[in-house]
């Protein structure tokens, strides 16, 4: 029997998901969370085999709610879900230590199939991730600065990029200023960059400005 844990803030993203699991005999959920630390009580009660878990949690981006759930259950096996398309966060999902990276809206029997394969400890790979991941690997996708982002981080640098101000971009995600600064100083040492006009200039470059 494979123990699982869901988190997710959205109500009917973890009902869909047990309407899924449920009908599978191997398969048991033995508790849900809505957000980061509830999942850190609850998996520290419980002890599942394998998580699911947003990669964006009201409390935690999603890959930093990885690296919190690897760091406190080293032998949990996480596999991520997630709104996002797997070019944006599957490799880096793979390489924070997730065993499987479902995107929402795939076919029930996937998210099934990355969770039997979590709990054996393999990593589960859907065809699309792995032609990605080798396209990667071939060298035909250039590792951009922005590729090291969180979500959260990601929205951030999206609008800012598109002329908010700092109160504004705070505003529009519902966190504090600080918060805000704290997460641009992040992204200015991760991208190399220095100054708000340097990271609206990188923004409209790529594409990334809302």
């Amino acid at each position: 029997m494979i123990r699982l844990v869901i988190a997710d803030d959205h109500e009917l993203i973890r009902e869909g998901i047990k309407k899924i699991v449920r009908p599978n005999a191997d398969l048991k959920i033995v508790g849900e969370a809505a957000d980061l630390n509830q999942a850190l009580a609850l998996i520290a009660q419980v002890r599942p085999d394998v998580a699911v878990l947003d990669i964006s949690l009201p409390d935690a981006d999603g890959l930093d709610g990885l690296a919190a759930l690897r760091y406190h259950f080293p032998a949990l096996r996480v596999v991520m879900l997630s709104m996002h398309p797997e070019q944006r966060y599957a490799a880096a999902s793979l390489r924070a230590g997730a065993f499987g990276y479902v995107p929402k809206g795939v076919a029930a029997s996937e998210l099934v199939d990355a969770i039997r394969t979590a709990a054996r400890g393999e990593t589960w790979l859907s065809p699309r991730t792995s032609a990605i991941l080798a396209h990667g690997a071939a060298g035909n996708v250039r590792h951009l600065a922005h590729h090291s982002l969180t979500p959260r981080e990601q929205e951030i640098v999206a609008l800012i990029g598109a002329g908010l101000q700092i109160k504004q971009v705070a505003a529009e995600l519902g966190i504090s200023v600080s918060s805000v600064n704290t997460y641009r100083s992040r992204i200015f040492r991760k991208m190399g960059l220095a100054s708000n006009a340097a990271l609206i200039r990188y923004a409209v470059q790529h594409g990334l400005a809302r």
